[in-house]
């Protein structure tokens, strides 16, 4: 590969991924936790339609709503959606269906009892949504947040159906211009994994602060590498607090 190659085409391609990743990941956010809450909804047509969306767009191909919002919505209207947006707008959409059954299901885990002591201090529905529920609920929805997100970078892969000139339509055009097939998409599947593996680190740093804010940090030197350099210490001690005990058992030992 010559740095041409680079220069002009993989590494705009990953800029491209990454802001595909971004504005996809806010939109579904806002869409999931919209939806999501409006799913606890007392009203019963909130909860129909919002179920409704979630059916129908968990349903559908993502790949397919891209083409119906590139292709076919502008034969209808007097506009036409640029390709970068149309892809925005179909994973957001799909993705953020996927994301409010996560929202709903970490608001109905919140314990009932937290809700009726809000109630008890006279916290309005917003209130009790903000300032109990919601901080309790967050850091369940990390871990699940941190799998779907990774799912939507790898789906960022479909928009170059759209021509938008990801990563993926980058090592089309390389492939082509080059003839190198087995060079090229394995320097692709090394960079998606680093770009999956950025995301999980940022979310688990992401659910250590959200956990905080509540009073669930981990206690420190709890990873790995604390393990592996306490265990020998840890081990000596045991065994040379194991022998005090026997010695002092023993007939004469030391009391």
């Amino acid at each position: 590969m010559t740095a041409g190659l680079w220069e002009h085409w993989l590494l705009p391609g990953i800029w491209i991924t990454v802001q595909l990743t971004l504005y996809s990941a806010v939109f579904a956010t806002l869409v999931a936790f919209g939806v999501g809450i409006a799913r606890t909804s007392r009203l019963w047509i909130v909860r129909f339609l919002t179920g409704f969306y979630v059916e129908v767009f968990r349903g559908t191909s993502a790949l397919v709503l891209m083409f119906w919002l590139f292709f076919v919505m502008p034969l209808g209207f007097e506009f036409q959606l640029v390709p970068m947006w149309a892809a925005v707008l179909a994973l957001g959409l799909t993705y953020g269906a996927y994301g409010s059954e996560i929202v709903r299901g970490a608001l109905a885990a919140v314990a009932p009892a937290q809700r009726e002591a809000a109630i008890a201090l006279s916290f309005s529905p917003a209130q009790r949504m903000r300032r109990v529920v919601l901080p309790q609920a967050i850091p369940e929805m990390i871990p699940p947040f941190n799998n779907l997100l990774i799912e939507l970078l790898k789906a960022t892969a479909l928009v170059s159906a759209v021509s938008v000139a990801d990563i993926t339509f980058a090592a089309q055009l390389s492939r082509l211009a080059t003839g190198e097939s087995l060079e090229i998409y394995s320097i692709i599947l090394v960079l998606y994994f680093v770009l999956a593996f950025l995301l999980t680190r940022a979310m688990r740093l992401l659910e250590r602060k959200a956990k905080a804010n509540i009073g669930q940090a981990p206690p420190p030197g709890n990873g790995l590498l604390a393990k592996l350099t306490k265990g020998p210490a840890k081990t000596a001690a045991n065994r040379s607090g194991t022998s005090r005990p026997a010695d002092a058992l023993a007939p004469g030992g030391a009391k």
